[in-house]
């Protein structure tokens, strides 16, 4: 990369917004035991809420309830719940209103992930992502919705870039994300009258994540190199995304600063979608799919 080249920085969202912006406020986060979900919880905790994060592993999640308490100053909570069963979601939700007596916030963030053609992809495997991305956020949604009528609160949806443009071996989350920006659009048109808003934030290549690692061919010996070659050739900003991105937009749009902001999916890729590529090379990937299993990183 040249010297000259503009990288853009790592802002942390407490460098920008006040920390008490959401003191008194509830955080009800499914997905929110690691990754990009943990970080969005932990920047709203941050800025003054409570919170709970709702996922199937329990030693994970109460793990990252203690740490996320300890981090911030403020309470999380765990609670095992898978977001298929609509029971176990309103059970997490009962223990929420238990505990706080409201929820404000709400991340829809449990997701599925893996790689395969259509012709390779099983009808089982094909309705697990649909199950968990959209099914999952369409009942986090209803266990939710009468709390988020009392507060006047705000969803936000996690979803992705791969559907914008066609992705290969990504069908399966391609349809899974669709339907998820479209189930958010309808519940801003329906529930904006009664105060709630509802946002998609759609990440890019977010870096360190389990998502970036799996859809990274294995043609560079170490994460830097691949992050490296990303940031070259695809992104405007001159680097990959770091999860406190995400983050950062979550606060915003649970912010007061935008409260009329509704409806919308709001790509933070750092201009990657404009450039981006196949993930694996095309159409080697299609045609010989054993020399492209090769490429790809198994899942963990």
């Amino acid at each position: 990369m040249s010297s000259n080249r503009y990288v853009a920085k790592v802002v942390d969202s407490t460098s920008v917004f006040k920390d008490d912006i959401f003191n008194g406020k509830v955080l009800f986060c499914t997905g929110g035991g690691s990754g990009i979900c943990k970080s969005m919880t932990e920047s709203v905790m941050r800025h003054g809420a409570n919170a709970v994060i709702v996922g199937r592993n329990s030693d994970r999640l109460a793990k990252a309830a203690e740490d996320l308490s300890k981090a911030t100053g403020r309470t999380c909570i765990a609670a095992k719940a898978d977001v298929r069963e609509p029971e176990q979601l309103r059970e997490a939700v009962a223990k929420t209103i238990s505990k706080f007596g409201r929820i404000d916030f709400v991340i829809c963030g449990a997701a599925g992930n893996f790689l395969s053609t259509i012709s390779g992809l099983s009808e089982n495997g094909f309705k697990t992502v649909i199950q968990i991305d959209t099914i999952g956020t369409f009942n986090t949604i209803k266990a939710t919705i009468p709390y988020l009528r009392e507060t006047k609160g705000a969803y936000i949806h996690v979803s992705a870039t791969l559907h914008y443009r066609a992705t290969p071996y990504q069908a399966h989350v391609s349809a899974a994300k669709a339907a998820v920006d479209a189930l958010s659009a309808v519940l801003a048109v329906e529930e904006g009258l009664y105060g709630i808003r509802s946002n998609v934030i759609a990440p890019g290549p977010i870096g360190g994540t389990e998502g970036f690692d799996r859809l990274s061919a294995k043609d560079t010996p170490k994460e830097a190199d691949a992050l490296q070659k990303v940031a070259n050739s695809t992104m405007p900003l001159g680097r990959v995304g770091h999860v406190k991105d995400i983050a950062n937009a979550t606060v915003f749009l649970f912010s007061e600063a935008a409260n009329f902001i509704t409806g919308q999916v709001l790509p933070v890729d750092g201009g990657n979608e404009h450039l981006r590529e196949p993930f694996l090379p095309y159409p080697e990937c299609i045609l010989d799919s054993e020399k492209a299993k090769a490429l790809t990183k198994p899942r963990l």
